[in-house]
């Protein structure tokens, strides 16, 4: 079955390789390379329906110069608990499993990076980051948790707004597999407390390439199979690292505050917001813990919480 995926995106490849070939290259001064601005200046690029190609296209035309990707996803909470006793790698997997079966995906959120730190800007003065929105959340028919609906509803979420106006996740995996992200081993990945945030990208992609499974697979070493498969070997989870960082533990918000990055202009709680501080943070403890450049390819493709032996 993974054969006929690597046939698949290799056809995919062809013809979005044709469509590159026209797209500018953005271009990096030596004073850029060595600046990074702060939150402030960043705008987020919000996906909908009729700007996903367009948006795809723009991301494909600095991929090769911006080749760190920061991910993180919204989601309608978890339905399915784990109990304390049970806290082992593949409980954990058969719990996330669940969850992300069945439930729906609400956004995703890709911040692209150089080595140094600097985002896309396309020729301005600001640095962009993206938001892709999801039309298949219905909130008044599909499972959720209702606390987590509130808080993102608190947040500014308008459900409404992405069930008229929202990506088609059938067409975002066929984008995704055509935009250089995916299967690319130039690419590094960061995500924090990453098992939701691939476990609904394995669940999405799965189910347009694998066409005879609409979940994700039943084995945890299954789906860490895919994850390197689609996502390659230099994925970094955040919250693992912090267990080499001392003093260093909790969620995002509380790691982010005691690192004291300045995270002022963040919507908490939207995905592309949310995948530009765990970039931050990355490259903070990076520069903080990890001295060499053997420190941290040790840690690559553990999945906090599901970690193999």
């Amino acid at each position: 079955m993974v054969g006929v995926i690597v046939l698949l995106f290799l056809k995919g490849r062809e013809k979005g390789i044709k469509g590159e070939r026209d797209i500018g290259r953005e271009r990096v001064t030596k004073t850029e390379s060595k600046m990074v601005l702060p939150c402030s200046s960043v705008i987020t690029r919000s996906v909908w329906s009729y700007n996903l190609e367009s948006e795809f296209e723009l991301i494909r035309s600095v991929i090769a110069l911006y080749p760190i990707i920061s991910i993180d996803t919204e989601f309608p909470g978890v339905v399915f608990q784990s109990h304390p006793a049970f806290r082992q790698p593949q409980n954990n997997y058969a719990v996330m499993k669940a969850n992300v079966d069945g439930m729906h995906l609400i956004q995703v959120g890709l911040t692209l990076s150089d080595s140094h730190g600097n985002l896309p800007t396309f020729g301005t003065s600001n640095r962009f980051i993206w938001e892709f929105n999801f039309c298949e959340f219905d909130v008044t028919r599909h499972p959720h948790a209702p606390h987590s609906i509130a808080l993102l509803q608190r947040q500014g979420m308008d459900f409404d707004k992405n069930r008229k106006y929202g990506v088609s996740i059938v067409r975002f995996a066929e984008l995704m597999m055509l935009s250089g992200l995916l299967c690319n081993s130039n690419i590094q990945w960061i995500a924090f407390h990453s098992a939701y945030d691939f476990g609904y990208m394995v669940k999405i992609l799965s189910q347009r390439f694998f066409y005879m499974q609409p979940f994700l697979p039943a084995n945890l070493c299954d789906f860490l199979q895919l994850v390197k498969f689609f996502f390659g070997y230099r994925v970094y989870d955040v919250k693992h690292l912090i267990r080499f960082c001392p003093n260093l533990h909790g969620g995002l918000d509380r790691v982010s505050e005691y690192l004291g990055l300045d995270n002022s202009a963040r919507k908490s709680h939207h995905a592309g917001s949310d995948s530009l501080v765990t970039l931050h943070v990355f490259n903070k403890i990076k520069t903080l813990y990890f001295d060499t450049e053997m420190d941290l390819p040790k840690h690559a493709g553990v999945v906090y919480g599901l970690e193999m032996p």
